[in-house]
């Protein structure tokens, strides 16, 4: 009879954190209820480090405490409408870090007029601002960070459900998120023999501050509780929990994807 304690190979042994030694940049922290505040926190808690970035000295208050709660090793201001703020975040993530593993854009932005308005009557000005920070700043993004992830990495932007269908009050970004989910996949087929992956993750409403902006909010939160198969709208941690599992090796053989994180509101009509 023997006494062996041996484990079996399959036996997961090593407890070492799925991000440990992965460093990333996280934009679009406003305050503690916001998604990317979710990301970073999940990140975080997987073991990875990050640099996080402000848009203004007045935003900067709020979130200044979060960075250092969360133990960024960064604090940069971006903001993508300013010539080579983006470029220049980027550069000085390389130099503090090397390379880079992860990337979340977590930015968008629409006047409200054309909001909530017709998408017909979208002013030229307003449609190019809304794609260039919601949409273009992306492929910016991925185009600066392409040196900085030698052995591959993630890429990860926002969605919701209006890039795929009709959502009242949200219109001309319905167009801009449906590009965007677009670029997503043709970014995926361009980087892709280089390891990048690249995603849009699809949250359900949730109440953030730049939901706020959108009109008769609550209906639509009380719309997609009661059709949801769960039968509930999601968090903000369920939504960070997916985005830093994309940053994990265990999503190694994925890319290219719109990842709904919605309670599967999303599948029913």
């Amino acid at each position: 009879m023997t006494t062996t304690t041996e484990q079996s190979p399959l036996v997961q042994t090593n407890h070492v954190l799925p991000l440990a030694g992965k460093k990333g940049l996280i934009t679009g922290v406003a305050n503690d209820k916001s998604i990317a505040f979710a990301v970073a926190k999940a990140i975080r808690e997987l073991g990875g480090e990050i640099a996080l970035t402000y848009q203004n000295e007045k935003t900067a208050k709020y979130t200044q405490p979060l960075a250092e709660a969360l133990g960024a090793k960064l604090f940069l201001k971006l903001d993508v409408t300013e010539e080579g703020s983006l470029e220049s975040v980027i550069e000085k993530c390389g130099a503090e870090f090397g390379e880079i593993d992860f990337a979340i854009h977590s930015m968008a932005f629409c006047n409200g007029d054309d909001l909530h308005g017709r998408v017909i009557d979208t002013t030229e000005a307003g449609f190019d601002s809304a794609m260039n920070i919601s949409c273009h700043s992306f492929l910016r993004m991925a185009k600066a960070l392409e040196p900085l992830m030698a052995h591959g990495g993630s890429l990860i932007t926002m969605s919701y459900l209006g890039a795929e269908r009709v959502v009242r009050n949200y219109g001309v970004m319905g167009i801009i998120k449906a590009a965007l989910e677009s670029a997503v996949r043709y970014m995926a087929y361009d980087l892709g023999p280089k390891g990048i992956r690249v995603f849009a993750v699809s949250p359900g409403p949730i109440m953030t501050r730049a939901a706020s902006g959108i009109a008769n909010f609550n209906t639509l939160l009380e719309s997609d509780a009661a059709k949801a198969p769960l039968g509930r709208t999601v968090t903000i941690d369920e939504v960070g929990a997916l985005t830093a599992f994309l940053c994990t090796a265990g999503s190694s053989g994925m890319t290219g994807q719109t990842i709904y994180v919605d309670a599967g509101a999303h599948i029913v009509a």
